[in-house]
């Protein structure tokens, strides 16, 4: 489905890209990892008011097990259904196929169209639920034009574009794309940069999109005709559903907060008028269930949820968050591995129970250690 003529023209007017303001979550250049300490809490994060934290939960004691290493900037990771992986490199538009036990990135195709600039590139993937019927991937990637969604068979240089027109820019390109429990496909879409796309709902920046495989919008969709789910955000890169079916969602504050939120349809999340915890101006807006105060102890990126907890990547804070999960309740976030590996961008929940995280330590704000950029696996 490509936007309308409406949307577009809406986004042409929107106004000059907005700087970052200072310390952004997704700018801070990380120290290289200096210590293999136990992970302790993080005294910063805050828990759901409306819930108790729960008890200091004892820390992973397991080394996590390198998968894959000398990646090239690794974003999305989607598994096949006989359990091999699909990594996506955000600069070379590379996909690389990896063994479900790890081994050597064997590149399977190089995607046509992706243009890197800044945050942007080759970012999400997913699979088709049908995959072993119609062999389909799903990416979010940039080209000189706009971020798009498009589908293609894996190996084939055809790409399809499903939905077009989404606003690109050097910073706040979003990307996370993930199918659902409905089996609707969602994607987090930032907004470049330019604050007033958010609160602006004939923009699809700023959102989470719903739409159906083909691009098209689905009926129940909140707003008709349209694949914007929610609003209010500022740079949406996590998503992942509990057991109950309930959509959580990450997001980088700008200067002083960042979050994770509790997903529901057609609600507003606040930005740019709140950042954080605020006013709900009678209902209006929706507050986040964890922040993290300042964004320099997370800067939350990927996300998975395995069991009770949601497990969450964190860029500048360089640790890998576990937030237990009571019902849509969020209890206190504690850090595994905190500089162990620098900057952690994506968190899978792979076939077995075990947990996939990559570095992110290449993507020109980072310290690289010689093997990287890796994938590590561990299991909770």
């Amino acid at each position: 489905m490509r936007l309308t003529a409406a949307i577009l023209g809406a986004l042409a007017l929107a106004g000059a890209i907005l700087a970052c303001g200072g310390g952004p979550a997704d700018t801070t250049a990380s120290p290289p990892a200096t210590t293999d300490a136990p992970a302790t809490p993080d005294t910063a994060a805050t828990p759901d008011t409306a819930t108790t934290a729960a008890p200091a939960a004892r820390a992973v004691r397991t080394r996590p097990r390198t998968i894959a290493r000398n990646l090239d900037t690794p974003w999305g990771i989607a598994f096949l259904p006989r359990g091999d992986a699909l990594v996506a490199e955000r600069d070379s538009g590379r996909i690389v196929r990896i063994p479900a036990t790890g081994g050597r990135a064997r590149p399977v195709m190089t995607v046509p169209g992706v243009h890197a600039n800044g945050e942007g590139g080759l970012l999400g993937l997913a699979v088709s639920p049908a995959f072993a019927r119609d062999r389909t991937v799903f990416a979010h990637l940039t080209t000189a034009r706009d971020n798009r969604i498009v589908s293609f068979k894996l190996g084939e240089r055809t790409v399809t574009p499903i939905l077009t027109g989404l606003r690109a820019g050097s910073i706040h390109d979003g990307g996370r794309i993930a199918f659902g429990p409905d089996g609707k496909l969602y994607a987090g879409v930032g907004e470049t940069g330019d604050s007033g796309l958010a609160q602006d709902r004939s923009s699809p920046n700023g959102k989470i999109l719903r739409i159906n495989a083909d691009g098209s919008v689905p009926s129940d969709n909140p707003f008709p005709g349209s694949p914007v789910w929610t609003l209010g955000h500022r740079n949406v890169q996590g998503l992942a559903w509990d057991r109950g079916g309930r959509l959580w969602a990450t997001e980088f504050g700008q200067n002083e907060v960042d979050e994770v939120n509790l997903i529901r349809k057609g609600r507003n999340y606040g930005w740019p008028v709140v950042e954080g915890r605020g006013s709900t101006r009678g209902g209006q807006f929706t507050n986040p269930k964890v922040t993290w105060s300042p964004t320099s102890t997370s800067s939350p990126s990927g996300a998975a949820v395995v069991g009770s907890n949601l497990y969450v990547g964190a860029l500048a804070g360089q640790t890998l968050w576990r937030i237990p999960l009571h019902g849509a309740s969020a209890g206190r976030p504690h850090a595994l591995f905190r500089n162990r590996y620098g900057r952690i961008r994506t968190v899978v929940a792979a076939p077995g129970g075990r947990i996939w995280f990559t570095t992110s330590n290449r993507d020109g704000r980072g310290s690289p250690a010689a093997s990287d950029d890796r994938i590590l696996s561990f299991r909770p």
